[in-house]
């Protein structure tokens, strides 16, 4: 099993500052975009972003990102 696209854009999550969240990175988790195992059965490892303030941050949901996790607009290229 290889990673997957969720979706072409992004997913708008509400983090609080000091949390850490794990980015779903095989794309399988059935929580996206955050991790929920799934990339055990991929031999992924999710991502972790530690909200550095609270609010709203977009996390890639199909792994064209090149910051990992967040998105950086690379689905608009495709």
């Amino acid at each position: 099993m290889d990673e997957k696209i969720a979706q072409s854009g992004t997913y708008a999550v509400e983090v609080e500052e000091g949390h850490r969240y794990a980015w779903g990175a095989c794309g399988y988790s059935q929580n996206q975009p955050c991790c929920d195992g799934t990339h055990t059965a991929v031999g992924m490892l999710p991502q972790i972003y530690e909200a550095e303030t609270t609010g709203t941050v977009y996390f890639c949901g199909g792994n064209y990102t090149k910051t990992p996790g967040l998105c950086d607009g690379s689905h608009n290229d495709l």
